[in-house]
């Protein structure tokens, strides 16, 4: 028998000092050089003679996401309109992109009064506003861009896929991760057959402690039934990475979770409604608002402050004793499960163990798969695979494409890569140079649908496509 020793042993199964941890690749980190995941260039991709032009129906996170890839590649995407009812918001986005004062509206229905005068339409609205502007805008010959999830409805999402079947216009959901190196890389491993047939995959979610306060507790997104439960909103990402790296369709799903820590009962002791109202545990709350804003300035965008630093801070408290952000997590009418794992079954008998997890110090996706002949670990940072045959370890750096470092795209170069897929799309009329179709992003949302159901319902869950 082969003689291993205790350390390469712990190093080859990902074992550390307490015990197995099925998302650690630190273990290996030490035997292999990484490698740079080099994505080339698609060649389907042509110099553009002028740019895509756009209108933003929403200025706020999203909006401003593909507004910075058109400040950046102004010769691929011009930015002409904009809807965002906020006017700090509108003015901030019309006066970035030089954008006419008859082009500047406060709705989405007000855009669609006037005639076309885009190539396309950017949904970035809040989820329960997908829906009417998606028809709308393919009614009216622009290509879409569509934020996820589609629609909280599902009926909505296949009506919205039947009238771009109708209306034979582009349309492009915004799942990004399809676009990031890292996932691109996992997609090519498996897809290779180099390690033989998939088995199984673990994955995990991290939504970051104070990302879930913000958005889920305290934001647009805490109650379910007036957004979208938290596995679309949120995680519909993770189901349509899960089945596109899978390759085939999801046949069963069972989920599990629960909104466990962030409710009145385990409020502590001396807090307030408000974490300016004199909160005697302020200080040391994890969750604190006057922290997570003030202090450590986080997610102010949509506090709508000025960009003045001797004034932000000030501001920022002013807004904390009126607005949602500034309530204690304790106290909100929040319904959002704060932990929620799915068991699922893929055609040819591929298993999937998914967790999303509000309670973690990192904010980003880890990843196991298992196969027959090897297996692969990734953390979106680096990706490292074992050969059992030849016991060879291989290691990739998940590097944003060059292109986009020093760019303000998020998800690893992926907003920017969606952004670009999509503009290239238009600019050619060829939808089928999207990585992210609709019919694609339809079947994961019902993944998601499904999930939802089974959660609710304490039952194992058929999927139908």
């Amino acid at each position: 028998m082969e003689n291993i020793s205790r350390r390469n042993l712990l190093k080859t199964f990902g074992l550390t000092a307490g015990g197995l941890s099925l998302f650690n690749i630190d273990s290996l980190a030490e035997t292999a050089d990484n490698q740079e995941i080099v994505i080339p260039n698609d060649e389907r991709y042509i110099s553009l003679d002028k740019p895509v032009t756009a209108i933003v129906l929403g200025a706020g996170n999203r909006g401003n996401v593909y507004g910075r890839f058109a400040l950046a590649f102004p010769n691929e995407l011009d930015m002409v309109g904009v809807a965002e009812p906020i006017p700090f918001r509108n003015d901030r986005f019309a006066k970035s992109h030089n954008i006419e004062e008859k082009n500047r509206f406060k709705t989405w229905e007000d855009v669609f009064k006037v005639p076309k005068f885009a190539d396309a339409i950017i949904i970035s609205t809040p989820d329960w506003l997908h829906y009417g502007p998606a028809m709308k805008a393919l009614e009216m010959g622009y290509d879409v861009l569509l934020e996820k999830p589609i629609s909280p409805s599902m009926q909505e999402c296949l009506e919205i896929l039947a009238m771009a079947k109708k209306t034979k216009r582009i349309i492009a959901v915004c799942h990004v991760l399809r676009y990031t190196p890292y996932f691109k890389k996992l997609k090519e491993i498996a897809g290779s057959g180099q390690f033989g047939k998939l088995i199984s995959v673990n994955h995990l979610e991290g939504i970051e402690y104070a990302h879930m306060a913000h958005s889920y507790v305290r934001g647009n997104w805490h109650v379910a039934k007036d957004t979208n439960p938290i596995i679309l909103a949120k995680s519909c990402h993770d189901l349509d990475i899960l089945r596109w790296i899978i390759g085939k369709p999801c046949k069963s799903i069972s989920a599990y979770g629960s909104l466990t820590w962030f409710k009145r009962e385990n409020a502590p002791e001396g807090s307030t409604d408000r974490c300016t109202d004199g909160c005697k545990v302020e200080a040391e709350c994890p969750f604190s608002a006057i922290r997570i804003y003030q202090k450590e300035k986080q997610r102010i965008n949509v506090l709508d402050v000025t960009d003045d630093l001797t004034k932000q801070s000030d501001e920022i408290y002013e807004k904390l004793k009126t607005s949602q952000y500034g309530r204690c997590v304790y106290r909100m009418d929040n319904d959002q499960p704060d932990h929620y794992t799915t068991s699922m079954e893929f055609e040819g008998g591929t298993t999937v163990s998914f967790a999303m997890e509000a309670f973690t110090s990192f904010e980003h996706r880890k990843t196991r798969l298992m196969f027959s002949q090897g297996e692969v670990w990734g953390d979106m940072n680096q990706i490292q695979t074992y050969d059992f045959r030849t016991k060879e370890t291989t290691s990739w750096k998940a590097n944003e494409q060059p292109e986009y470092k020093n760019q303000a795209s998020g998800h690893g170069g992926g907003d920017y890569g969606l952004a670009r897929n999509f503009v290239q799309a238009v600019a050619q009329n060829k939808p089928e140079l999207l990585t992210s179709t609709i019919e694609a992003s339809i079947e994961s949302h019902i993944m998601g649908f499904m999930a939802e159901k089974s959660r609710l319902n304490k039952q194992m869950v058929e999927v139908k496509i």
